[in-house]
């Protein structure tokens, strides 16, 4: 017998993905999965009926799907053909959401809070589905889907209360400024551990089958978050059960600050993973508000008419750091999100509406101070109810309180301890 012996060209070496750009770097997209942005071929990917079999969405699950050209037409089969009023209560929802989130960020920087997050370049995501929903639809988002809130008519001055952590606040103090909450709105408490929302939402429509109601759940995670075992849970079920949830994986190419290679390894997309399940998968332009709007529209009557869950990767950008906390200079590029090549999606879709007649810069510009104008209000209302820098006006005491149905005995001592 002859011993043969291992060459080391032959001992594999450890994989570590690298961004596209580092800091330092000018940044190119050009290596970047997506399809030629250029060509009239984007918009031509077809737009099945919603009870399409679930592995008939191969090609929506690795393209891209989108309406909108970078120069404001509309075109494809995925079109909503959605009437100027509505586009323009769109373009206002996610103006509103872009001046609450400068405003906030200002209110953080001054000592007033303690911590924010923005989302900046992705309003469309969350603005967009929430037009699209029914209002009694359950949404479970992340910490980055405000938008969902303030379209569906969430009190703008209990939003910024909760930030300042103030008298005001609904939730006592109690939660992340971010976390938000509300029953009355359909809107998921907003957990800080990533992920579990996702089988909370699969669970939610379960439910919903069960009990034969016609309701949908549409659940919101970053890419990195898909790395985590929540949402392989959730996309099980969803595939076992046939639930009728919408399961939203917003790629954002930054999860705080790994890049998105990290959670995809060499996955084809994101959304290509929904098709190991059985589920019907598409990947489409999340700076494109029609293009959101249409393929939440599509999975939501899909979910109700029985054909079960539908993965979507929103295919976008971060443009801003992860948070109050984050300083995204330190991994990557600086010029970066001005060179994403899907652009703003509010500039996408007032230049839409402009081209339609329908919008000017005049009008634009006038909306713009509106907003300001009214977010500055509510929230020197929302301020007169305490800040960090005065008094947040919280009861100590309260903390002890909400957790338990029964207070533990552990926590009476400790309550009786502080004298509160």
């Amino acid at each position: 017998m002859v011993a043969h012996k291992t060459s080391r060209k032959n001992i594999s070496n450890l994989h570590v993905p690298e961004p596209l750009n580092r800091p330092g770097a000018t940044p190119d997209f050009s290596d970047l999965h997506m399809p030629d942005l250029v060509s009239d071929k984007t918009h031509t990917l077809p737009r099945p009926i919603p009870l399409v079999d679930a592995f008939e969405t191969e090609q929506l699950a690795s393209g891209l799907v989108r309406v909108l050209t970078l120069d404001g037409r509309a075109k494809g089969p995925w079109d909503p053909k959605l009437d100027a009023d509505t586009l323009r209560l769109g373009l206002r929802n996610m103006m509103l959401t872009r001046s609450v989130d400068k405003r906030m960020f200002i209110i953080q920087r001054q000592g007033k809070a303690s911590f924010y997050m923005k989302s900046l370049g992705e309003e469309a995501i969350a603005v967009a589905s929430a037009m699209a929903l029914k209002d009694t639809d359950m949404v479970f988002p992340s910490y980055r889907q405000q938008g969902l809130l303030l379209t569906r008519g969430y009190p703008l001055r209990d939003l910024m209360c909760q930030v300042l952590s103030n008298s005001g606040d609904k939730l006592e103090g109690k939660a992340i400024p971010i976390c938000y909450s509300s029953r009355e709105k359909a809107f998921y408490s907003i957990g800080a551990s990533l992920g579990t929302q996702m089988s909370h939402a699969v669970g939610w429509a379960m439910a919903c089958a069960y009990k034969g109601t016609d309701g949908v759940s549409c659940a919101f995670t970053g890419e990195g978050a898909t790395a985590e075992g929540d949402f392989h849970y959730a996309l099980t079920f969803s595939s076992t059960y046939r639930a009728p949830a919408i399961i939203n994986i917003v790629n954002n190419q930054w999860a705080i600050s790994s890049f998105q290679g990290i959670a995809a390894g060499e996955s084809k997309t994101f959304a290509y993973r929904g098709l190991g399940f059985g589920l019907a998968s598409l990947r489409i332009d999340g700076n494109d508000f029609l293009a959101v709007y249409a393929a939440i529209k599509w999975a939501a009557e899909r979910a109700r008419t029985g054909g079960g869950a539908t993965v979507i990767e929103h295919f976008t950008y971060r443009k801003e750091g992860h948070s109050t906390s984050d300083d995204p200079s330190k991994y990557r590029a600086k010029d970066e999100p001005n060179a994403w090549p899907l652009g703003d999606p509010v500039d996408r879709l007032k230049r839409h509406l402009v081209l339609m007649g329908e919008w000017d810069d005049e009008r634009h510009e006038a909306l713009e101070k509106e907003l300001d104008t009214y977010v500055l209000k509510i929230y020197k209302e929302a301020e007169s109810f305490g800040t960090l820098t005065t008094q947040t006006g919280i009861n100590p005491a309260t903390m002890f309180e909400k957790v338990y149905e029964d207070m533990p005995e552990h926590l009476r001592r400790q309550r009786q301890e502080l004298g509160i």
